[in-house]
């Protein structure tokens, strides 16, 4: 089976702080793979890390991407060879509406060989599909969005990518349950296309809703334990100490 995303003996420190103590990982395409495990112990650096954070600085190992080392490359030429990042918290970008935010991406997306005509038709069926106001249209990127509605942008951006391989960090938080639901099942729609997923998270409901084919566990810098959906529920029943 095809590895899309790789990383080995991955580490990395901020400010002299070590963070990731030896990160051993493979993304595949068309799966989902869920990185679950208590706060502190390096899941959100480690999707940083992945998108080429500046901040981060990796003092071993390597990342691959369809065979290609990433490791030094920055973000947007990462994102050209098909990486995206859904963020935690994603920011407010005053001055830029989401409409030519996401028109840029189109085009970028299809190597400037762009419809305006099939751009449109494309926004308005994913803004339908996630529940969001074709208000939003017009106002800048993230700006005075509500915690759920900054989420769901970020699977929208998300799908206009159409990447080999999605990070996502902690989608599921912010959202009502009827939201969850509209979230995950566009997350299936971008496995379905072959998408591989990085879905990181602390709690079992959205995994409820779109079932791993792969469980991770980490802890204190590493990943400790990897395992099927069973994991989740062991995880569930016991916590995360007895990993």
């Amino acid at each position: 089976m095809i590895r899309v995303l790789e990383v080995k003996d991955l580490h990395v420190s901020v400010n002299g702080k070590q963070i990731l103590k030896g990160v051993n990982l493979k993304i595949q395409k068309g799966k989902l793979h869920a990185l679950m495990g208590p706060n502190g112990s390096g899941k959100s650096t480690l999707s940083y890390v992945l998108m080429g954070h500046p901040k981060y600085k990796v003092e071993k190992g390597k990342i691959f991407l369809n065979g290609k080392d990433i490791t030094k490359l920055s973000p947007d030429k990462r994102a050209k060879l098909g990486l995206f990042l859904g963020f935690q918290y994603p920011i407010e970008v005053p001055g830029i509406s989401m409409k030519n935010f996401l028109w840029s991406v189109y085009k970028n997306s299809n190597n400037g060989k762009s419809s305006y005509v099939d751009f449109n038709e494309t926004m308005n069926e994913n803004f339908e599909k996630l529940g969001i106001d074709k208000n939003f249209i017009s106002r800048n990127l993230n700006e005075g969005f509500s915690g759920g509605e900054k989420k769901r942008a970020e699977v929208l951006q998300m799908s206009f990518f159409n990447p080999k391989i999605a990070i996502m960090d902690e989608i599921d938080s912010g959202l009502d349950i009827d939201a969850l639901k509209i979230v995950s099942k566009s997350l299936k729609k971008s496995i379905e296309n072959n998408t591989g997923i990085l879905l990181i998270t602390h709690y079992q409901r959205i995994l409820n809703h779109i079932k791993p084919d792969f469980v991770h566990v980490m802890k204190d810098g590493k990943i400790v334990k990897s395992g099927s959906y069973d994991l989740v529920k062991e995880i569930e029943k016991d916590g995360y100490e007895a990993i």
